[in-house]
């Protein structure tokens, strides 16, 4: 796998939405059975440019979620590959009797978007704040869920979802300011999470993804700097899980910790923690949002707010090591 890790905590000039909205009009020009529905949010995500290129198969449902995934499925039905995007909290709660009983019990994909993950849904507040919307699709059957960091990985998965043809796909993203992470020719492969850091010597393993990647980088310098060195996973992929990398980073370091933007009770952290019950019973601490509603503010406070800071993954790692 090729790796080019930036990893100079800065923000991508890039729109991050744009890493849906282009790839989505020049893969749409290539295959005809590429169809976009949207929620009346065409603007926040940028796709208005493809209704002006493709009328007949950028949709536009309004506010009426529910509505939008039963179209999607039958579009799928009909033989389409339905691509259906709105704000994170609507694509989880709001559609997921529709998502689960019309697409994926009906054995139909579709491929949802939800902007806005977790706590990047900042001012619109706790109402619209998906902490709990991967979970929801992780309770599906053979569906497959991401969490991508940057323009680069977002990209890359939308890039591979038309080439998934079983189950229903969830992807959760940030529309605006991201930092850059991964440079050009990262390859991303689905169920395969990318080791950015490891040693012979590491004294526990950080597995993160989202928005906490850059975090977790941080915090790996700061523990360096105190003469500790961890291994950093961005598991980028949530389901289907790299079951064998967490397994093996267990073995050879004997602490883990997760680190997400989602809450810690039904996220990254539970399947990873699910995966070594099976495999290899492991201490494990866990960074995220600990079991709380969501809020009204800009991200950096909530970040803070939360704990989802290098900070806290420092102290994380630290109480892990103390732990095995």
């Amino acid at each position: 796998m090729n790796v080019n890790l930036i990893g100079k905590h800065e923000k991508d000039p890039r729109a991050c939405r744009d890493a849906v909205a282009l790839p989505l009009k020049e893969m749409m020009a290539e295959d005809k059975s590429i169809v976009y529905v949207d929620c009346d949010l065409m603007g926040c995500i940028n796709t208005k440019q493809l209704v002006a290129a493709y009328p007949d198969r950028a949709l536009q449902a309004g506010i009426a979620e529910g509505n939008a995934a039963g179209v999607c499925a039958g579009l799928a039905a009909a033989g389409k590959k339905p691509f259906l995007h709105t704000f994170g909290t609507f694509a989880s709660r709001r559609i997921y009797d529709q998502i689960y009983m019309s697409a994926a019990y009906a054995d139909l994909t579709v491929h949802v978007l939800g902007s806005d993950a977790g706590v990047s849904a900042a001012f619109n507040g706790g109402t619209h704040m998906p902490l709990e919307d991967a979970a929801m699709y992780l309770s599906i059957p053979e569906s497959t869920v991401f969490d991508p960091c940057d323009y680069d990985q977002l990209e890359g998965i939308v890039r591979q979802l038309p080439g998934i043809t079983k189950g229903v796909t969830f992807t959760r993203f940030v529309r605006k300011d991201v930092i850059q992470v991964y440079g050009e020719g990262t390859d991303f492969q689905i169920g395969k999470g990318i080791v950015l850091h490891e040693s012979e010597n590491d004294a526990a393993t950080i597995i993160t993804s989202g928005i906490m990647v850059d975090e977790a980088l941080k915090a790996y310098e700061a523990l360096k700097e105190e003469g500790i060195t961890v291994r950093v996973i961005d598991m980028f992929t949530w389901k289907p899980l790299d079951e064998e990398l967490v397994v093996k980073a267990a073995k050879e370091t004997g602490a883990i910790v997760t680190a997400e933007n989602h809450n810690v009770t039904c996220g990254l952290g539970s399947v990873v923690a699910n995966c070594l019950a099976k495999n290899r019973p492991t201490v494990q601490e866990f960074v995220g949002v600990q079991d709380e509603f969501g809020e009204v503010g800009p991200q950096s406070y909530l970040m803070d707010r939360f704990g989802l800071r290098a900070a806290n993954i420092v102290e994380a790692v630290k109480k892990a090591i103390a732990r095995k």
